[in-house]
């Protein structure tokens, strides 16, 4: 887990301390594990949907073609998953 230190007054010394930051960002991300995701039920097409992209249509206001459920968007064209 990444936790911010607080950068230094010193200019000289901020270099240091954000090599030093990004490095532990780069841990941290690699470090990544889960066992879920938990996607926001959405009731509008996003605005700029692109390929690859997973979406979790509501069904009702949202219907990408199939009812309720996710989505990935290929191609202009949203497959149910």
């Amino acid at each position: 887990m990444f936790v911010a230190r607080i950068p230094p007054s010193n200019t000289e010394e901020l270099q240091q301390y954000l090599s030093d930051e990004f490095k532990k960002i780069e841990i941290a991300i690699q470090n990544i594990e889960t066992d879920s995701i938990c996607l926001t039920q959405l009731n509008v097409a996003p605005e700029k949907p692109r390929d690859g992209y997973v979406y979790y249509a509501d069904g009702t206001n949202w219907n990408p073609g199939s009812g309720a459920g996710l989505y990935e968007y290929i191609g202009g064209a949203y497959a149910k998953l």
